[in-house]
């Protein structure tokens, strides 16, 4: 039986699509995200959210190993999003992560070119937690430096995110997603250690 979507799609959708919006635009702030999803394992509801509100025809997902060993993941996101799934994370405008500590290499995913630099994919983790503690974070959208730490999360994070930072304006975006809360670390963001 297929898990349901959102009760209230259109409501649902542009709550969640704030909350992604708010956090992109001012990277390090933990923003509230409540929802009702039930998604089938090991989809996260957070994850499932994010996806059903960003995904449509136009938008493939990719899935990590543990999302794609389990076929209703992928016809959840389907039948709920339009959007199909690819293989290939090169092709992928949203990874989802369920296990963040295995996440691939950044360079596993478009990168936008100079030309369309949002042509990119945005990598979203699930993570267990989100903390206003931690790295120091600077750039566009945040006053003065923001703090931010997320796990678990691969143990060279920081020197990818240098490296993903190093190629602005190409580069994927990062969406972290803990349990009723999220958090972006776009690729115009530096992060340093805390």
């Amino acid at each position: 039986m297929l898990a349901r979507g959102f009760a209230d799609p259109v409501h649902d959708a542009q709550g969640v699509f704030r909350a992604v919006m708010d956090a992109l635009a001012r990277p390090g702030t933990i923003q509230a995200l409540a929802t009702e999803l039930a998604p089938p394992a090991p989809l996260a509801p957070e994850l499932a959210a994010i996806a059903l509100a960003l995904g449509d025809a136009d938008a493939p997902f990719w899935l990590d190993a543990a999302l794609a060993r389990n076929p209703a993941v992928a016809e959840f996101l389907r039948f709920h999003t339009g959007a199909r799934i690819t293989q290939d994370p090169m092709e992928a405008a949203f990874a989802l992560v369920s296990d963040a500590a295995a996440c691939p290499d950044f360079g596993t995913f478009a990168r936008g070119t100079p030309a369309y630099p949002d042509r990119s994919t945005t990598l979203v983790l699930a993570v267990a937690a989100l903390s206003n503690e931690g790295w120091h974070l600077d750039g566009p959208g945040i006053r003065g430096s923001a703090r931010l730490s997320a796990s678990p999360l691969p143990a060279d994070i920081l020197p990818r995110l240098a490296r993903n930072h190093a190629g602005f304006p190409q580069g994927v975006d990062l969406i972290l997603a803990a349990p009723g809360r999220i958090a972006a670390l776009p690729r115009s963001t530096r992060v340093q250690e805390g």
